[in-house]
């Protein structure tokens, strides 16, 4: 019996043309049921352009941030299969089918994208501050995170809608960082983490600052690590948990 699957495309002023292409091409080579395209702070006239193409359109009038916008995606669709794909198309189709073929055969919980793979394809680089920042986070990622990959923010990643379901709760960076957490989070709860070698393309135009977002990265990496800790019962962790702020999950603000 085949599995459904959603397609989230978080994007903030996006190239229109350019993503009109990909979502042509996700539609045509994988046929998923739903593809939801969660814009923030659109330009005027990018969601009516949008809306001719074979996907659901939301909009906020503000910048909210990827984590927020993929879980407000995964939110509103009813598949098996929830996955997330960058809107600027550096993750060809053929890859992000790749990534999703470990969940919907039920292989995996969580497939992630990743570009650091030694079988990776990478057919255009970062510069090189942004190549050695991510090698940096990657590294230390892997010495405080309960799992070790070799690229944890990749932006194509696949979830099973159960695993969606247990680890919804437990999310709360609402930008980038949100990656990372999604994986601190789905092995703190003991499901199954593939990591999936893809091909992949830099674009260029990133409206992320590199130095700000690597500190950013940095909290969130501290910050996922005692949220992943708490869910394992660590005392202490626990213990500090008593005297830091409860913040609100992403799915909270939702509602």
């Amino acid at each position: 019996m085949s599995r459904s699957v959603g397609v989230v495309l978080p994007a903030y002023r996006p190239d229109t043309e350019q993503l009109g292409t990909y979502i042509a091409a996700i539609d045509d080579t994988l046929e998923p049921q739903t593809i939801v395209v969660e814009l923030d702070a659109p330009r005027d006239g990018v969601p009516a352009q949008l809306r001719s193409l074979p996907v659901e359109v939301h909009t906020v009038p503000y910048r909210r941030g990827k984590g927020a916008a993929i879980t407000s995606g995964f939110e509103r669709m009813e598949t098996d299969v929830l996955a997330f794909v960058d809107a600027d198309g550096s993750t060809p189709v053929r890859s992000l089918e790749r990534i999703l073929d470990p969940v919907t055969d039920s292989r995996t919980d969580l497939a992630v994208g990743s570009r650091r793979h030694p079988d990776a394809t990478v057919a255009t680089h970062q510069t090189f501050a942004r190549r050695f920042l991510g090698d940096g986070f990657a590294w230390l990622a892997g010495q405080l995170l309960d799992t070790r990959l070799y690229d944890y923010q990749c932006g194509a990643k696949a979830i099973d809608a159960a695993a969606w379901e247990r680890v919804r709760d437990h999310l709360y960076e609402p930008g980038f960082a949100w990656d990372v957490e999604l994986i601190a989070i789905t092995a703190a709860l003991d499901l199954c983490i593939e990591e999936v070698p893809i091909e992949w393309e830099d674009k260029p135009g990133s409206t992320v600052s590199p130095i700000r977002t690597s500190i950013d990265l940095l909290e969130a990496v501290l910050t996922a690590r005692h949220r992943s800790k708490q869910l394992r019962d660590d005392r202490f962790h626990t213990a500090l948990a008593e005297h830091l702020d409860d913040p609100t999950a992403l799915i909270e603000k939702e509602r």
